[in-house]
């Protein structure tokens, strides 16, 4: 029985691993990270690009820090087709925000907060989808360099229904991990920057469980 759950204990300790590898490199890494979260709006591609790019150096050797910031060609690829898959989970709920805040505004009698409120309704099952589909595409696409994984939404559900037990200590990783990121930048006061780097770098480290050890793919 031992023996059976090993390789399951040595997924588990892998991603407990993602807590402390955000730290494990120069900083200069940091730098770029906190530039690109913090001019969002420009950056959001390349900082997409660099999430990538760190799940798969997690997947090549989860034993080494974080990869240097390369502005290349396969970095914006990267970015442009997660912010594009990232985009396609969040059209339904963007689409469906108006409507259910008129709903709101007339249940409580012109209440001005009717956007705040349909946008927190609308957050919770937003994000119970990207951690379904998500973590699996990313961690698939990271090893292939194949833009299809990343869309490929039933087979993400298939590997979830294959490994769930896996897949589950993935998503409380990283859920926990931005718990942290977003709590740590208020109760420290380092910025809502960091907090942020540092939970899209836990949840990369996370998704590379999900593939296990990849080649290197040539560089882009």
């Amino acid at each position: 029985m031992g023996l059976l759950f090993q390789p399951y204990r040595c997924r588990v300790h892998r991603i407990a691993g993602s807590f402390t590898w955000p730290f494990r490199g120069p900083a200069s890494r940091w730098i770029f990270g906190i530039v690109s979260v913090l001019i969002l709006p420009i950056l959001f591609i390349p900082l997409l690009g660099y999430a990538i790019a760190a799940t798969r150096a997690a997947e090549q050797d989860p034993a080494q820090g974080l990869p240097r910031w390369s502005f290349s060609g396969r970095l914006l690829a990267d970015g442009f087709w997660t912010s594009l898959v990232v985009i396609l989970t969040l059209l339904p709920f963007a689409l469906a925000l108006n409507p259910l805040a008129d709903v709101l505004h007339d249940v409580a009698r012109g209440d001005p907060t009717a956007h705040v409120l349909a946008l927190l309704v609308l957050a919770l099952p937003w994000g119970l989808l990207a951690l379904l589909l998500l973590p699996h595409g990313t961690a698939a696409y990271a090893a292939s360099g194949k833009p299809g994984d990343l869309f490929n939404f039933a087979a993400s559900v298939r590997r979830v229904r294959q490994d769930f037990a896996t897949w589950n200590v993935v998503v409380g990783a990283i859920v926990t991990g931005w718990a942290i990121g977003l709590a740590c930048a208020g109760l420290f006061c380092v910025g809502i920057a960091p907090g942020i780097f540092y939970a899209i770098l836990v949840s990369a480290h996370a998704a590379a469980a999900l593939q296990g050890p990849s080649p290197r793919l040539p560089a882009g």
